[in-house]
């Protein structure tokens, strides 16, 4: 994972949840996330599939990831090209599946109600600075362990690189 990342936004509002981050009636269907990046948030924005670029951010308001467990929500993001999900606050177990799958999740309530579709954002992750329009807002800088996690692409390469099982 980069250091630092800058990408365009693409904006959603409070409460998004897992069905709306990748539609339920695919959960059993299909597996390979490429083909779930095809279905991201095409409930919340029928665009965005279609035109997203990779290293693209998404901004939310609370709650971001609400509903079931699911870890395809995660998963498409990811396949999507998300460079990282910037939002007031997530759901915990979204939270939880989005580190574990190598996805980069900051809370930052502040940024969000500055922040509009189409602007851009620059990460600096290691500081824990979000820069939009030359304004600086702070956040708690992600704990060494998790950046290890989302440096290594999730959980799993992450335990593999560990045992040296690459």
């Amino acid at each position: 994972m980069k250091e630092i990342i800058s990408g365009h936004v693409w904006k959603f509002g409070d409460d998004i949840n897992t069905d709306v981050i990748f539609p339920g009636k695919y959960t059993y269907t299909i597996s390979d996330p490429a083909e779930m990046a095809q279905h991201a948030m095409e409930d919340a924005e029928p665009r965005f599939a279609k035109e997203v670029q990779t290293g693209d951010l998404i901004v939310a308001g609370k709650n971001f990831g609400c509903g079931s467990s699911r870890e395809q929500a995660a998963t498409c993001l990811k396949a999507a090209g998300i460079g990282a999900v910037v939002a007031k606050s997530f759901a915990r177990i979204y939270f939880r599946n989005a580190i574990n799958l190598g996805l980069p999740i900051i809370q930052c309530p502040e940024v969000v109600q500055h922040v509009e579709a189409g602007d851009e954002l620059t990460i600096k992750f290691g500081k824990g600075i979000i820069i939009h329009k030359g304004v600086q807002y702070s956040f708690p800088p992600l704990p060494e362990s998790v950046m290890a996690i989302l440096d290594s692409g999730g959980l799993i390469p992450h335990v593999r690189k560990k045992l040296g099982r690459s």
